[in-house]
């Protein structure tokens, strides 16, 4: 699969409680965006943060949070992106979802027990050396 140079990053910041069907919320989105055939999914996990209600969630030892921030990234197509959209709603209870132009620079899988610099599938945007 390649991406082009001009792609969308959809960005989702939820909590780690937050779920959709008796699975982790975060689960749920990544697998159904690889379903619905999306380029990746990437989930990082916070330390600390705060949403819409302004209650602090942390990972300090007297305030542990059992609900820490989680932000998931998915990189695809406008087009791939948006048919995506309608689907990630129907799973959405709150939250914050955003979208941005993003420039794909390279976007690939690493040939297993492979050390250079190739990949076996991959493309690279017309740049110069990745930064």
């Amino acid at each position: 699969m390649n991406l082009p140079p001009e792609s969308l990053l959809l960005r989702i910041f939820i909590g780690e409680a937050d779920r959709f069907e008796h699975r982790p919320l975060h689960e749920s989105i990544v697998l159904k965006a690889r379903e619905a055939g999306l380029a990746g999914a990437t989930v990082l996990r916070s330390s600390m943060g705060f949403g819409a209600t302004s209650k602090l969630h942390t990972t300090k030892i007297l305030r542990l949070s059992d609900d820490l921030p989680l932000v998931i990234e998915i990189v695809d197509t406008e087009e791939k992106i948006n048919g995506f959209l309608p689907i990630l709603k129907e799973m959405m209870n709150g939250g914050l979802v955003t979208l941005e132009p993003v420039r794909v620079i390279h976007y690939g899988a690493a040939i297993q027990g492979s050390t250079g610099p190739r990949s076996a599938s991959s493309h690279t945007a017309d740049s110069p050396d990745i930064p």
